[in-house]
């Protein structure tokens, strides 16, 4: 205020000629914009006196009115005031070194008042407006603008004026005064044209915090999983700043997000948009040959993310050179620093260049990370997808080779791979050319010593070369290992009831942990082959500047510190790639062998299409005929497994299929659903099938979805196919009846119930011809002698029916009776007729006889001791007595879910607790070795700006002057103090190495250990897809990634540190910016982090539906086929897939 009295008493003497004085209107525009601050400071007092009264009157009713382009005014009022913060710290360094006078002190009053004032602003217009029902901005405010844009005009006006009057005007008044004129034309176009917006969309109803429309209660959350991502409709500044994230990131702040508030991600990006181009593409280059070779795979890939790889590569190229613009005018800024300036104002320019090339460097790396992302996302929800599709067409030979758990790996750990290789795709182009701007960088500085840098650089890339290959091998290893452990724990999870049953879990875990270890072995190499890996080329960049300095020194080239700088800069910027490529040359061998496993597995042979000729329905009376047929399981075995096959059904009839156990009855269904490869002969089906299988397959979800099967509810023919099958009764035990959701593989049902439910699942299909292959031998006497009456003789009485069977009394219903023995049909007609016909029939009839008289006598002895006979198709004991119980409770619509046995998998919500970190650092060795690694790391830091200090200290500022050291001095420090460097780089990644390897074993046996002494009720409840999602995805992310993660983290807070330290040596002011810098990312992260870390688990879960639907799919996939379901459920998975790239997708935006 002092300052501005005194230039109010200087002005008084000056009459007219004080309004063209630069001062003076500086003096002006801080006495408005400070009435503007107190004005602002007022209002926001006076709304919080009457805040209180009026959210008593309003707290239901939140304005669902939206003031005119208020986030671009919002955008503008911020800009200003951050252009105003800077330009004010450009002044305070300038003038901090070439003094201070009244008028500059003046100035910078003028744009620190401006600043807080428009900073002010920004936040009553964020804070107060967000949810105001006003339509119009405050008239005080509108005037305001009208004012601004005035006083800025006319302030342009007095430097073009002083311009012509040959009067000097400084750099500072112009860029203020043209940035003022801009902001004040776009304020008052914003208040005077455009239009108000009248409601929200509904992407923007999460910002208002589930406010009312037109004034009434809107409690009902908005649904946003039926909306589609607002990146698909965004405007070219919204997708520049990523502004479409902000309704996302919005409701993340006020709630914990679930996948329902995930957008659905557009057409184009979805799997249903990039899996038909993968699939089109594959099908052209393999022809009519069904070998998919890698090339042909990343071919087809590079095609399906094509648009994504292009911008990306577009983007990584602006990065690449913006990140050079620095070196190449560090030697500039010295020399300016040290009195050589070219032209005028090149100081300014030079901060202008440093900062344009900064922010282009900011954006370009922003939207190369994120649309390196999105094209690894379609590259991984098509691959997904491809082999879901292929698992769902594959021979039984060829699954012969390949268990459930090795075809999951190929989606959960392979695919999941290349996919992430979107990070690396463009790092091998770009550190040749990376290396070419360095070249020429150094060229310009050194001369010819720039020739000796190329060669040292080179020579470090070769001497990647061998641990390249050691990697790849290493990688290989360790993913056949991986496979192997895959493969018996699915087995193990699918048997875990017998093992309970036998107490073998210890026994099978020790197994397992076997296999843990070899994987283990070839893990330890593969990690410390890395950390080796990772030393060589942390140490690069300085053997290459100790090369090339020492080259300078013997060839005679003057060693300036702004040569220096820039050589150690460039060198600096050339650590990136060089440092990043072992990471790119293991994740390209990573991605080359998954790539392998998964053009392998795409190779196997599918099904024959021409095993079954298809006659239509209404064409003849044939509905199953099979003439001269020889079928075998495996094609190259000179004895087919069936020989000699003839018979012929008509549609209506029914056939009973006889014979001892291995007679080939069930492989003879399989030849007319097309599942037995054919050696010769004819096969013609008549219309749709369904197949009831003899191991009862059953879907994880309610018991009405899985009798419905992809049908429509036709209520009436629902419960009368419910009635036949018996499951009336215990509908009514089941607490929730039908829609009780059953466990993996129906496992809170009894057998005689799962097989009941797959029968009403075949029923309700309503088709031409039904396949039976001994349903009735999982159930009692009674009700299988019900079923077959109900079922076969009733609903189907009308039907083909073909059923495989060992209960003789259900043989003279029969229309054809087949009695197989040794893969051949012995006996086919009637029951009557073959009976006397054939000894073969008679045998079975006799040993069927003795069996019953057999089990009567048991059963007399039974019933005199006193004991009560269970039915077979009833439920265990203890299930009837839960399920009762929860039968007798009032169940409302939250009991329903708590009341399925299967829950959704939980996840953690808020901050993950510093609890959580500290035992991943204390689980391998107590936590000793972090220390370590953090001490090794500050002393590299350390090490390495006492080289960089030492550099710019010994060498003179121009080859005039002489040096403060001799050359074999300073290249003597120089190597000393880099082999030190280097040293605690070896030193840091074997600690990474060791932790990272060490907490990955501790975990895999604690939680190995804890799931084998789990009870059998976690098996019931909980879906191999998620147990296996954990030992599989979650267990490799453990094994290679956190501990890198982890530790790029601290060390990148280190080296933080590190240049702060550095900078305030040199400018003590840099704490004057710092201090805010850091509060406003701090104030940043929160806002965004919420939502941020929510995505990060929505991705953990909703990845193991993916898994546990292929699994379901695989052992299913024969009735899938039977019953045409291919289409709907590669729907259901692509839905899931989807489900898992909406998070993913949202996370790289959010980032």
């Amino acid at each position: 205020m002092f300052v501005f009295s005194l230039y109010l008493f200087s002005f008084e003497g000056m009459g007219a000629d004080f309004l063209l004085n630069p001062a003076f209107l500086r003096f002006f525009t801080a006495s408005l914009h400070l009435l503007m601050l107190v004005l602002l400071f007022t209002s926001w007092l006076y709304q919080k006196l009457k805040g209180s009264r009026d959210d008593q009157n309003h707290k239901h009713t939140i304005g669902y009115h939206r003031l005119s382009s208020y986030k671009t005014t919002l955008f503008s009022c911020l800009g200003l005031s951050f252009f105003c913060l800077i330009l004010c710290m450009l002044s305070l360094f300038f003038w901090y070194r070439n003094g201070y006078s009244d008028e500059k002190i003046l100035t910078l009053a003028d744009l620190g008042v401006k600043a807080l004032a428009w900073l002010a602003l920004y936040l009553f217009l964020q804070f107060g407006f967000l949810n105001s029902r006003e339509t119009k901005y405050p008239l005080s405010l509108r005037l305001w603008w009208v004012l601004f844009l005035s006083l800025s005009c006319y302030c342009i006006a007095i430097d073009v004026l002083n311009l012509i009057n040959h009067k000097s005007v400084s750099t500072l008044f112009w860029a203020s005064d043209i940035v003022s004129v801009l902001m004040g034309l776009l304020l008052c176009y914003i208040v005077f044209f455009c239009k108000k917006t009248d409601e929200d969309t509904v992407l923007q109803e999460p910002l208002l915090n589930n406010g009312a429309r037109n004034g009434t209660e809107f409690n009902t959350p908005t649904n946003w999983d039926e909306t589609v991502t607002p990146y698909t409709i965004a405007g070219i500044f919204s997708l520049f700043t990523f502004s479409w994230m902000a309704p996302l990131i919005a409701l993340g702040r006020t709630k914990a997000l679930d996948l329902k508030d995930v957008p659905q991600l557009s057409k184009l990006d979805s799997v249903r948009g990039a899996f038909p181009m993968l699939n089109n593409k594959l099908e052209s280059y393999c022809g009519e040959s069904n070998q998919v070779t890698t090339i042909m795979l990343a071919k087809g890939l590079i095609f399906t993310a094509l648009r994504e790889i292009l911008l990306s590569a577009l983007y990584a190229l602006v990065y690449t050179f913006a990140s050079y613009v620095g070196p190449y005018l560090i030697d500039t800024l010295v020399q300016y620093l040290n009195g050589r300036r070219h032209f005028k104002n090149e100081g300014y320019a030079l901060v202008f260049a440093f900062s344009i090339a900064k922010m282009f460097e900011c954006f370009a790396q922003r939207h190369w990370f994120f649309n390196s992302q999105k094209a690894g996302f379609r590259a991984r929800a098509a691959l997904v997808a491809r082999v879901y599709s292929k698992g769902l067409t594959l021979s039984c030979h060829s699954r012969q080779g390949h268990t459930t758990g090795e075809i999951i790996n190929f989606m959960s750990v392979d695919a999941e791979r290349i996919g992430d290789f979107g990070w690396f795709m463009h790092d091998p182009w770009m550190v040749v050319l990376q290396v070419a701007l360095a070249l020429l960088i150094l060229y310009r500085d050194l001369g010819l010593a720039s020739v000796v840098a190329l060669v040292a650089t080179v020579l470090v890339m070769l001497a990647n070369v061998p641990l390249g290959k050691l990697q790849e091998k290493f990688q290989d290893e360790l993913m056949k290992s991986k496979d192997k452990r895959m493969k018996a724990t699915s087995e193990v999870l699918r048997n875990m009831r017998i093992l309970k049953l036998q107490a073998w879990e210890l026994k099978f875990l020790s197994k397992i942990q076997g296999l843990r270890s070899v994987e283990t072995s070839w893990l330890g190499k593969y990690l410390y082959t890395l950390a080796i890996t990772t030393f060589v080329f942390w140490v690069a960049p300085t053997f290459v500047s100790v090369v090339t300095f020492g080259a300078c020194m013997l060839m005679g080239i003057p060693l300036e510190s702004g040569k220096i700088l820039s050589a150690l800069a460039t060198f600096r910027i050339l650590q990136e790639p060089i440092y990043n490529l072992p990471d790119t040359i293991a994740m390209i061998i990573q991605t080359k062998v998954s790539l392998d496993r998964i053009a392998l597995f795409l190779s196997l042979d599918d099904l024959p299409l021409d095993v079954v000729e298809k006659l239509p329905v209404n064409g003849s009376d044939i509905a199953v005929e099979v003439t001269n047929g020889n079928f075998s399981w495996d094609v190259s075995s000179p004895a087919p497994t069936l020989s000699d096959i003839n018979f012929r059904v008509s549609h209506g009839m029914r056939v009973a299929i006889c014979g001892t156990v291995g007679s080939g009855k069930s492989s003879l269904l399989s030849c007319i659903l097309g599942e037995m490869p054919k050696v010769s002969g004819v096969v013609r089906v008549s219309g749709t099938k369904a197949y009831v299988a003899q191991s009862a397959w059953i879907q994880s979800g309610k018991i009405e979805e899985n009798i419905l099967f992809g049908k429509e509810m036709d209520r009436q023919w629902y419960n009368r196919v419910v009635e036949a099958c018996s499951l009336n009764k215990d509908l009514e035990i089941l607490a929730l009846g039908d829609q009780t959701v059953i466990g993996e593989r129906g496992i809170n049902l009894s057998g005689g119930q799962k097989q009941r439910v797959q029968i009403a699942r075949a029923l309700y299909q309503d088709a031409n011809i039904y396949l039976f292959d001994d349903p009735f031998s999982a159930v009692d006497a009674h009700t299988g002698t019900h079923l077959f009456n109900e079922c076969i003789m009733g609903i189907l009485n009308s039907k083909t029916v073909i059923y495989v069977t060992h209960q003789v009394e259900f043989l003279p219903a029969a229309d054809l009776i087949l009695v197989m023995k040794e893969g051949k049909v012995k006996q086919a007609g009637k029951y009557y007729d073959i009976l006397k016909s054939g000894s073969d029939f008679m045998e079975l009839v006799g040993a069927h006889e003795e069996a019953l008289s057999a089990l009567d006598s048991i059963s007399a002895e039974k019933t005199a001791c006193g004991d009560e006979s269970s039915s077979g198709n009833a439920k265990p004991v203890f299930q009837r007595q839960e399920s009762q119980k929860l039968a007798d409770d009032t169940i409302d619509d939250g009991d329903k879910i708590k009341g399925q046995l299967v829950q959704e998998e939980e996840r953690e919500k808020g901050n993950v607790g510093a609890s959580v970190y500290w035992k991943y650092f204390t689980t391998a060795y107590g936590g000793l070795l972090a220390p370590v690694a953090l001490l090794t790391q500050v002393m590299f830091q350390i090490l390495q700006i006492g080289s960089n200090y030492w550099m710019a200290w010994a060498t003179p500022v121009s080859k005039d002057e002489a040096p403060n050291v001799g050359g074999s001095t300073l290249i003597l420090v120089y190597v000393v103090l880099s082999v030190g460097s280097a040293l605690c780089v070896l030193g840091r990644s074997l600690c990474v190495a060791t932790i990272g390897y060490e907490t990955a074993k501790i975990l895999f046996s604690k939680m190995h250990l804890s799931l084998f002494r789990a009870p059998m009720s976690f098996f019931d409840s909980t879906p191999s897809g998620r147990i296996l999602n954990r030992v599989s995805t979650d267990q490799t992310t453990v094994d290679l990634i956190m501990a890198g993660i982890i530790g790029k983290f601290a060390f990148g807070i280190i080296q933080l540190l590190g240049i702060i330290a550095v900078m305030s040596q040199v400018a003590w002011q840099v704490f004057i910016l710092f201090i805010p810098v850091v509060a406003i990312c701090l104030w940043l992260q929160q806002y965004y982090i919420a939502a941020a870390r929510e995505l990060s688990r929505l991705c953990g879960v909703s990845k193991a539906p993916v898994i546990q639907h292929f699994s379901e799919t695989l052992s299913g996939s024969v009735t899938i086929r039977c019953f045409d379901q291919e289409p709907r459920f590669q729907d259901m998975s692509m839905t899931l897939i989807d489900g898992y790239s909406r998070p993913k997708f949202h996370t790289a935006g959010n980032n």
